[in-house]
C-alpha cells in the first residue's frame, strides 16, 4: 500500500470519528444547554466539514502523475489545509459571538454531570486520534494529516478547558463562567486556525522551509565526501507527501561520466535514506574551476593548481545560492 493510500485510509477513519463525536457533543449540549458545550459542538461541525474536505484532497493527492500534473497532485493537500484553517478561524469568531450573546441572555444550565462525562470522552478520543494523525503525517510528509491532527488536538485542549469551566460552574454555580470559558478558548482556536492557514499558504507559494533546509544541510555536512568540493543552488519543494529536491554538485573536472554519476548516486541515496523514498533528488554535476583548489581538501588531486586554504562549511545561506564563482571572496 502506497503512502498516499495509507493517508487516505486514515483520513476516512478520522472523518467517521468526527461525525460520531459531533453527535455526542450535540447530545451533551441538549442535556446541559451550556453555551460552552455548544461552542465545542460548533467546532466539531468544522471537524466534520474539514474531514470531508481533507478526505477529498487526499483522494486527489493519491492520483498518479499525468501529463497535466508531472509533479503529481500533492498540492491539493495545501488547499485542503487552507480551507480547514479558515473554517477553524470562522468557528472561533462564532464561538465568541455565542458567548457574548450568553452574557446578554443567560441560559439555564441542565445536567452538567452528564455533559461533563460526554465531552470528556470526546476529548480523550480527539487527543488519541489527533496525536496519531500528526505522527503519521510527519512520517509521510502529509500536510493534510498534520493539519487534521493539530485541529483535533486543539479541539482536545479547548474541550479540556471547557470541562474545567463546567466543573467550576457545577461547584460554584457562577453561570457567567460558561461564557467566559468559551471566549477564552475561542481565541486559542483562532490562533490554531491562523497557524494552519499560514503553513498551507507557505506551501502553496513554495516558501522555503528553513527547518527542512537546515536538516538537509546538516545531513550533507556530516556525510560530506572528499569529491564533493562544493554544493549550491539547493532547492526543496513540497508536493503533498513528496519532496522535490535539486542542487548543483561541484566535483573534480577530470572525473568521467560514470565516476561523476557515482557521486550523484551517493548523495541521492544519502538523502533518500534520511527522508524516505518519497523524496525526489535531481543533481546537476559541475566540474571544478581553478578557484576550487583553494576550497578542495582532496589530497591526491593530480591537477591541483593552488594550495588548499580552507574548507567552506555548508549552511542554509551559502548552499541555497545560485552561484558559480569563488566563495572565498564572500
Amino acid at each position: 500500500m502506497s503512502v498516499a493510500q495509507i493517508n487516505l485510509r486514515l483520513q476516512k477513519t478520522v472523518t467517521i470519528v468526527a461525525v460520531v463525536l459531533f453527535i455526542i457533543k450535540i447530545a451533551a449540549w441538549y442535556l446541559t444547554k451550556s453555551v460552552s458545550i455548544l461552542t465545542d459542538a460548533l467546532e466539531s461541525t468544522v471537524n466534520v466539514i474539514a474531514g470531508f474536505i481533507s478526505l477529498f484532497s487526499l483522494y486527489i493527492a493519491a492520483k498518479p502523475r499525468d501529463s497535466n500534473h508531472p509533479y503529481g497532485h500533492g498540492k491539493a493537500e495545501f488547499l485542503s489545509a487552507a480551507v480547514e484553517g479558515s473554517l477553524i478561524i470562522v468557528a472561533g469568531f462564532i464561538i465568541i459571538y455565542e458567548a457574548i450573546d450568553n452574557f446578554v441572555h443567560p441560559h439555564h444550565l441542565g445536567q452538567l454531570d452528564w455533559g461533563i462525562l460526554l465531552v470528556s470522552i470526546t476529548a480523550l478520543i480527539n487527543f488519541i486520534t489527533g496525536n496519531y494523525c500528526i505522527r503519521l503525517g510527519k512520517h509521510n510528509n502529509s500536510l493534510a494529516l498534520i493539519a487534521t491532527g493539530k485541529h483535533l488536538k486543539s479541539d482536545t485542549w479547548s474541550t479540556l478547558g471547557i470541562i474545567i469551566g463546567l466543573v467550576l460552574i457545577w461547584i460554584t454555580e457562577l453561570r457567567w463562567l460558561d461564557g467566559a470559558v468559551a471566549i477564552a478558548f475561542a481565541f486559542f482556536i483562532i490562533f490554531t486556525g491562523y497557524h494552519i492557514l499560514r503553513t498551507s499558504i507557505a506551501g502553496i507559494m513554495d516558501e522555503a522551509d528553513k527547518a527542512l533546509l537546515e536538516k538537509m544541510v546538516k545531513l550533507l555536512n556530516t556525510n560530506r565526501r572528499i569529491n564533493w568540493i562544493d554544493l549550491h543552488n539547493l532547492r526543496i519543494i513540497k508536493f503533498g507527501n513528496v519532496l522535490h529536491t535539486d542542487c548543483h554538485l561541484t566535483v573534480p573536472w577530470y572525473l568521467n561520466v560514470k565516476e561523476a554519476h557515482e557521486e550523484i548516486d551517493a548523495l541521492t541515496s544519502l538523502v533518500q535514506k534520511e527522508f524516505g523514498e518519497a523524496v525526489e533528488v535531481f543533481v546537476h554535476a559541475d566540474g571544478c574551476l581553478d578557484f576550487s583548489c583553494r576550497i578542495c581538501s582532496k589530497q591526491d588531486c593530480p591537477v591541483r593548481k593552488f594550495s588548499f586554504e580552507k574548507l567552506i562549511p555548508w549552511n542554509v545561506e551559502n548552499i541555497s545560492e545560485n552561484r558559480r564563482h569563488n566563495v572565498l571572496s564572500k
